[in-house]
Parts: C-alpha cells; sequence; structure tokens
C-alpha cells in the first residue's frame, strides 16, 4: 500500500495537463512550420531520425525497428535518397547489403531547421512577452521541468 496522498486538486490537474498537451502540440506545429520538415511525411521523419539516433541500417534492420515490411520501408528511404538526404553504399561486412546512411545535405538541412525554429521563438517571445513575462516563463519551465524528473 502506498503512503503517497491522493492529489489536493484532481479536477485542476487534469484540465492543467489538457492545456499542456494542446499548447504543446500547437507549439510544435508552429516550430515544425518554421524548420521545414512540412514536406516531408511522418514517416520519412522518423527514418531521418533513427538514423540520426542509431546511425547506419540496412533498410531491412529499418524496417524491422519501425515494425514494417522492407518493401514499405524501400518506399519511404527511395524519395529519401533522391532528395539528397540519405545514402547507400555496400555494407563492408555484407556486400549483398546496402547502409544507408544521413548525408553532408541532410546534416546542414537539419542544423538550419533547428536554427530556423530557435529563431523563430526567440524572436516570438521577445516580441510576445514582456521581461517580466519571460521571468514567469522561466519559472514556469524549472516547473515543466519538474514533471519529467525521474
Amino acid at each position: 500500500m502506498s503512503d503517497r496522498k491522493p492529489p489536493p486538486h484532481p479536477e485542476l490537474a487534469w484540465t492543467l495537463a489538457a492545456e499542456l498537451r494542446a499548447i504543446f502540440r500547437k507549439l510544435k506545429l508552429r516550430a515544425r512550420e518554421q524548420g521545414g520538415r512540412s514536406d516531408l511525411t511522418l514517416s520519412q521523419v522518423a527514418v531521418l531520425l533513427r538514423l540520426e539516433q542509431d546511425g547506419a541500417a540496412t533498410v531491412s534492420s529499418l524496417a524491422r525497428a519501425e515494425a514494417m515490411r522492407p518493401q514499405s520501408m524501400s518506399a519511404i528511404v527511395t524519395p529519401l535518397q533522391e532528395s539528397g538526404l540519405v545514402r547507400g553504399v555496400p555494407d563492408p561486412s555484407d556486400g549483398r547489403q546496402t547502409l544507408i546512411s544521413l548525408t553532408p545535405k541532410y546534416l546542414k538541412w537539419l542544423e538550419e531547421g533547428r536554427a530556423a525554429r530557435q529563431d523563430w521563438l526567440t524572436t516570438t517571445i521577445s516580441q510576445k512577452l514582456s521581461f517580466q513575462e519571460q521571468e514567469k516563463l522561466r519559472e514556469g519551465l524549472k516547473l515543466l521541468a519538474r514533471l519529467i524528473e525521474d
């Protein structure tokens, strides 16, 4: 049995959680508009992020990681190759396989997108919030950080 007491205001917590989710969703969409990812599908973004996080991979291993068939993953990877965001090179340990990796073009595009989102958010905060409101936002961010602490 837990010694934790029930929250004093569960209705308020529920409302705050719903509002946070809605605000974060809108913020994410607005930031995405600024960063140039709008022309990629969610599946393509997932593949790019996986390659960024895990490094080069075969189409088959990407398909397993995303729980799909290799043929479906090929249909996602091909346009990324055609756009120059990823490239395929023979796997040194198995020449029959092709390793898909990120290109310098992708890394530049990613850096520019992140910089554009940072610039947009910085400008928006500066233009829409007074210094005192920015200080309040800083305090609110500390509270949000506590929500995700382990």
